[in-house]
């Protein structure tokens, strides 16, 4: 798991970008990250939304300054994943959402990738200098859990949201 990174979006990724896209699509299943499309269509008008996105520019009611990142293998340059870090909370985030949200696409599942994923994500949180993070996930998703879990996540909750429970997880970024 050595050659994995976070890669922020460029144009280098556009046709990785589609690829992803389509499986998640074709598999009928929910875009997660949703910062993963976003409002986009077009993969210039993406990468125009979330370098802006990033810095709190017009950002869509609702939202707060974000990064989104793509999990890739360094040795094909393939979009494994990717996990969007919102780096404050509003209240929708700090009920349901939190700080961070994943997903991997559904041919890689099951490999560590999320694991691994998250890990350098916290690394990131760390170089930004936050203290802990919040993450969510719906109760029936034992895989995200174990996730968290294995990250840090120590559950603080759950909360019902549309008829679903939600986990809340809270991860220490310092080390030590």
């Amino acid at each position: 798991m050595t050659n994995l990174k976070l890669i922020f979006p460029n144009q280098d990724y556009k046709d990785e970008w589609f690829s992803i896209i389509n499986e998640i699509e074709n598999a009928e299943e929910k875009m997660t990250p949703s910062a993963l499309k976003g409002e986009a269509n077009d993969y210039n008008e993406y990468l125009y939304n979330v370098k802006k996105y990033s810095k709190g520019i017009n950002l869509p009611e609702g939202r707060v300054p974000a990064e989104i990142y793509f999990l890739v293998n360094n040795d094909d340059k393939r979009i494994l994943g990717a996990i969007d870090i919102r780096y404050s909370l509003n209240d929708y985030l700090y009920n349901f959402g939190g700080n961070i949200g994943y997903g991997i696409r559904p041919t890689e599942r099951r490999k560590g990738y999320a694991t691994k994923m998250l890990e350098l994500a916290l690394d990131i949180c760390r170089e930004k200098g936050m203290d802990k993070v919040l993450i969510t996930c719906n109760k029936s998703n034992i895989g995200s859990a174990r996730t968290i879990i294995k990250n840090g996540g120590i559950l603080e909750n759950e909360i019902m949201e549309n008829d679903e429970l939600v986990q809340r997880y809270w991860i220490k970024c310092s080390r030590g």
